[in-house]
């Protein structure tokens, strides 16, 4: 497989070099590829981070450079099109399980961290993950953590608490629950004490049959829909990212008091940057990593996509820390414990092929119930 993707990236550079990964030989061509919304763009007063990069880069160096920036709405699809050969990038930033399954099949280039000084921005915590477990292929862009959002206007406070929130009757048809298989059955794994990763089959069952008994409470299964039913009170329950959790409160009806908490235990996820083996820029690459790791491109887009920043300049950041306020800041960036240890432990790993189809079997199953 390995041979494979680097004979289809070797054609691509020779033979569409005029295409994805731009223009002629003299001509300073970076193409990145990230999730949608996932970058500080300028709007809103924010700070337009690729337009600084070309600024920055042709004030230090001399040179012009233009970067190609484009998104993907999935890992899987972001996957696809590389593996396929139809496009080439020099930046990307997957989430861990799909890192850890390129890194296996060849798809990434080992980093050259003397390119890269400003890694020692990154926390220590964040070193060593179980997706590069000698940190060769990857620098952190972000992480989260996965909580329960509640409504307080209609959820008691004394139901607040674990997993157990998603299965109270009381809220029945006012609970959300996510529309794929992996993490639904994942919610019930956690509430149930399973192993998320898993390989036997009959704890997979249990967390189905966990699903089916739940299936009468549910609203509505979702993903990006759960923005607009707990913002407007159409939801009461619903389980996601931290850092989307703000961007629902600030967008919340006047009757909807949206508050938010971390179930034990819970999905924890890190996305970062890394360098495909059909980069036709490595270098530039690496000065590209090393700039978005520098304190005000890094505090930008911490600002700007509410997630949790791994780089220490952030989360030190005065302005930051201000900008935020004290609430978020204990939201965002939570006393775990050890982050390591609990993220090689609930973090989700990449399943063979039978082992997922045999999951989205059972997910099926759960949604015709």
């Amino acid at each position: 497989m390995k041979k494979k993707i680097i004979v289809l990236c070797l054609a691509l550079a020779m033979i569409l070099s005029l295409t994805a990964c731009g223009g002629s030989s003299d001509k300073l061509v970076l193409n990145v590829y990230n999730w949608g919304e996932y970058i500080s763009d300028g709007s809103e007063g924010s700070l337009d981070t690729i337009r600084a990069f070309e600024d920055w880069y042709r004030e230090t160096y001399g040179q012009s450079v233009t970067v190609n920036y484009t998104t993907y709405p999935s890992n899987e699809d972001m996957y696809n099109k590389i593996s396929a050969g139809a496009v080439s990038y020099d930046v990307i930033i997957p989430s861990d399980y799909m890192i850890a399954r390129m890194a296996d099949e060849g798809m990434l280039q080992p980093l050259n961290f003397e390119n890269i000084p400003n890694y020692k921005n990154i926390d220590e915590s964040f070193r060593g993950l179980y997706y590069d477990p000698e940190n060769t292929y990857t620098v952190p862009y972000t992480y989260g953590v996965v909580g329960v959002i509640y409504d307080a206007n209609v959820v008691d406070k004394a139901d607040v608490g674990g997993w157990d929130l998603m299965w109270n009757e009381k809220y029945a048809d006012s609970i959300l629950q996510y529309n794929n298989s992996r993490d639904a059955l994942g919610v019930a794994m956690y509430k149930l004490g399973i192993d998320v990763n898993t390989t036997d089959k009959a704890q997979w069952d249990l967390a189905a049959d966990e699903l089916i008994r739940q299936r009468p409470m549910v609203k509505s299964y979702v993903m990006d829909e759960i923005y607009n039913m707990m913002e407007s009170g159409e939801a009461a329950i619903g389980s996601y990212y931290a850092g989307d959790y703000f961007t629902m409160m600030e967008a919340q009806a006047d009757h909807v008091d949206l508050q938010f908490y971390y179930p034990d235990p819970t999905n924890f996820f890190v996305d970062a940057m890394c360098i495909p083996t059909c980069a036709q820029n490595k270098e530039l690459a690496e000065i590209f990593i090393n700039w978005m790791l520098s304190e005000e491109p890094a505090v930008a887009n911490a600002e700007y996509i509410n997630y949790a920043s791994p780089n220490k300049t952030v989360y030190e950041n005065a302005g930051y820390i201000e900008d935020m306020g004290e609430d978020a800041m204990e939201i965002l960036y939570p006393d775990l414990g050890d982050f390591s240890a609990l993220y090689n432990k609930y973090a989700y790993r990449s399943l063979d092929q039978e082992m997922l189809d045999y999951i989205n079997t059972l997910w099926e199953q759960v949604k015709i119930s």
